[in-house]
């Protein structure tokens, strides 16, 4: 998955890193790389604090609403943090260049997700990478926020027991 956000960030990075005269040419591919393991950072984090529902809400619920989703802002933060010290740029030029990207970058890697046609990314796979773990109880966890499973009753455990069971709790 990291790689395919790499290739999903270089290909919207034109205006924002490649044509910004902000960021010296020879600082590319490492601003690059910067942003996009800052959004696997992200999510990462977001799964392994608990927050693997609002992850996958987001993943389900379209790219408009990823760049309004406060991961998202989250992410831009942190970039633009890491842009002005790494980089020597001002703190409000590494904003605009975090921020010109980053919401975009998320847009469409939520839409590839969302695509049907598009095999890039998967919710499953997603989820997979940032949890390290794979199988069935994905599948349901996933079922349960999209509303492809059937919810299990209270006295089961709901959807705490299934997402207790899912880190092994």
């Amino acid at each position: 998955m990291l790689d395919q956000l790499l290739n999903l960030v270089k290909e919207h990075a034109g205006d924002a890193i490649v044509n910004n005269p902000a960021i010296p040419n020879q600082h590319n591919d490492e601003a690059i790389n910067m942003a996009s393991s800052s959004i696997f950072d992200a999510l990462k984090g977001q799964a392994s604090g608990g927050g693997i529902g609002n992850l996958i809400s987001m993943f389900s619920g379209g790219g408009a609403s990823a760049s309004s989703n406060p991961l998202v802002s989250g992410v831009v933060s942190n970039l633009a943090s890491q842009y002005a010290q790494k980089f020597g740029i001002s703190p409000a030029i590494a904003n605009t260049v975090a921020s010109s990207l980053i919401p975009m970058v998320m847009e469409k890697f939520v839409n590839k997700t969302n695509d049907p046609k598009d095999s890039s990314f998967d919710l499953n796979g997603i989820v997979g990478t940032l949890t390290g773990k794979g199988g069935s109880d994905i599948a349901s966890l996933i079922g349960q926020f999209t509303g492809g499973g059937q919810a299990q009753p209270a006295a089961a455990g709901g959807l705490g027991g299934l997402i207790g069971k899912f880190f092994g709790k």
